[in-house]
């Protein structure tokens, strides 16, 4: 199901088929070192991560991470019901996730990094935001970040989120930037 389209990007749904692709990005020593290790490690591994953990958000939820991809020029629109698989190329996730840990919806993202510096992040997350306000409802949406990490950290600031407070990590192992951002309209 595609969420929203922008000039370049697709934002659509996570399904099985995308193993490959998240294989790849949860594994990506920028995405270990910000984000978190996931130990997904094989084919198995990965399509069970996106049928519990983003597929379940889905249902669960109502929203979630959502693939990001760069819009195929000879194709204007994704027709209803495609995933657009096969004419897409997967450059990252973006999405408002629910975390046990937080009281509140937050603003997640993560590319492969030959795609950073491009204004990507910025498209889907203003779009992601975009989607939170119109069909979800939301004011307000919170993010984190590693204290250190300075691109994410900017990305929020261009996006009207604002320091909030540091929180420890649920597992113990060193604290998150809580920022929050009110949605306009």
């Amino acid at each position: 199901m595609v969420v929203r389209e922008t000039e370049r990007l697709i934002i659509r749904h996570f399904i099985p088929d995308d193993w490959e692709f998240l294989l790849r990005l949860l594994n990506e020593p920028t995405f270990i070192e910000n984000i978190e290790d996931k130990g997904v490690r094989t084919r198995d591994q990965a399509i069970a991560y996106i049928s519990h953990n983003l597929m379940g958000s889905y249902r669960v939820h109502g929203h979630g991470l959502y693939l990001v991809a760069l819009r195929n020029p000879f194709v204007p629109r994704i027709p209803a019901g495609d995933t657009g698989r096969d004419t897409l190329v997967p450059i990252g996730m973006c999405g408002l996730l629910k975390r046990d840990h937080l009281q509140d919806i937050d603003l997640g993202y993560a590319f492969l990094p030959e795609y950073w510096g491009r204004g990507f992040a910025l498209e889907a997350a203003r779009a992601v935001l975009d989607y939170g306000r119109t069909v979800l409802g939301r004011r307000e949406v919170f993010a984190i970040a590693a204290p250190g990490n300075e691109r994410s950290i900017a990305l929020l600031g261009k996006l009207g989120f604002v320091f909030s407070q540091l929180l420890p990590m649920p597992d113990g192992s060193g604290t998150v930037a809580l920022y929050a951002a009110r949605l306009a309209g």
